[in-house]
């Protein structure tokens, strides 16, 4: 059993209308935070407000992908403006340091700084506040978990066996923490030849349908491997802006869509 933090986190400058959201995974690699990153464009271009908090502090990768060239600016001693791109707020440590820079840092003060992340950032109104959390069941996805405002976990997995059995751990996790389960992203489900259209099941199939069956959730996707997506992340620019009408950002807009009012 997890213990339960008593005192979770809360937004002090700022609110959110509609949820929380962490999306998890139980192994990196899998290509969480390029979910989350476009799924967040995917909820900003539906005319939602949106925030991203880079919660995987020391492996963070959601500037990149995003863009975000600005860095954060104190209004005062204990009160951050966060940087925008595409109306999206983020915070991440890369915004306050270079990306090749290692963080040897103790859980501790990572703890403190995804408290400053939350409570000491001027977020403003907003919809949604996505959470890129750290992979894995360790003491750090732990950790955060028990600090978030009340959200609900999204869980991104691949096909594989190994990566399924080990996402069901972390959402099971999760539900010991009274987070609530939001659904299953199954990434890099197939790869699609772009001349004939046949689908080749590289990492296996079914994975994802499967751990949401088990976990009694839904399978909010079945994700494409796409060449153009790691492409257009490298640049700086997520697959959604890029091609909005590429057949794996339809994909994106159809979670948005599944999980908005």
């Amino acid at each position: 059993m997890y213990e339960k933090e008593e005192d979770k986190y809360q937004l002090e400058l700022g609110t959110v209308n509609e949820r929380f959201i962490a999306v998890a995974s139980g192994k990196g690699g899998v290509g969480k935070s390029t979910v989350t990153a476009n799924l967040a464009v995917a909820l900003s271009e539906r005319g939602y407000k949106v925030g991203v908090i880079d919660a995987d502090i020391r492996g963070f990768s959601i500037p990149r992908i995003l863009g975000v060239e600005e860095r954060p600016k104190a209004e005062s001693e204990n009160i951050i403006i966060p940087p925008q791109v595409n109306g999206i707020k983020v915070m991440s440590m890369g915004g306050l340091m270079e990306e090749e820079k290692p963080i040897i840092w103790r859980g501790p003060l990572l703890s403190k700084t995804f408290k400053q992340f939350v409570k000491e950032v001027r977020w403003g109104e907003l919809d949604y506040l996505l959470f890129d959390l750290p992979p894995g069941t360790g003491d750090m996805p732990l950790n955060l978990m028990q600090q978030l405002p009340d959200s609900e976990l999204m869980v991104v997995t691949t096909p594989q066996v190994a990566a399924t059995k080990v996402s069901g751990r972390v959402a099971k996790m999760a539900d010991e923490l009274d987070c609530g389960l939001l659904g299953v992203v199954e990434n890099m489900s197939y790869y699609q030849c772009s001349e004939c259209g046949a689908k080749e099941y590289i990492f296996g199939q079914g994975g994802g349908a499967e751990l949401a069956a088990n976990l009694d959730t839904g399978l909010l996707a079945e994700l494409p491997l796409v060449t153009e997506v790691r492409e257009s992340s490298d640049q700086g620019e997520p697959i959604v802006t890029v091609n909005p009408e590429a057949d794996i950002s339809q994909k994106f807009f159809t979670i948005a869509d599944k999980i908005t009012p």
